[in-house]
């Protein structure tokens, strides 16, 4: 069974696609950016804070499928700059401290001008 997953508590879509569609027992989320949902402002100007802000509107995508971090396994991360690597690898694994499998790119040019934009695969 298909089903579109959306909550307030992360960016809403900014184009005709969903911020997560589960299928079964898989959960295909799109991209996050550090959007603030609250305000709708990007959260910040550094890498630090954009990847929290990323987390956290993973962390709630998750939350409204009734899903945890632990359930993710696989990632895509795109960067606009591989220098930014280190930084976002740090507050990355600070939450997934499980290591899913993870595929991380440079890209050149992110919706909104950003610095770091992740998508998820999650099983439960």
């Amino acid at each position: 069974m298909r089903e579109k997953i959306a909550t307030p508590k992360a960016p809403a879509a900014i184009g005709p696609y969903a911020q997560a569609v589960r299928l079964n027992d898989f959960l295909f989320a799109s991209g996050q950016i550090p959007v603030d949902p609250e305000t709708g402002e990007i959260a910040g100007d550094t890498i630090e804070s954009q990847t929290r802000q990323v987390m956290k509107n993973i962390q709630a995508i998750l939350e409204a499928a009734d899903m945890t971090v632990s359930d993710v396994v696989k990632t895509t991360c795109f960067l606009a700059d591989m220098s930014d690597f280190a930084a976002f690898n740090q507050i990355y694994g600070e939450t997934f401290t499980h290591c899913p499998a993870r595929s991380c790119v440079a890209v050149r040019e992110i919706p909104k001008g950003v610095l770091c934009e992740v998508e998820i695969l999650a099983h439960k």
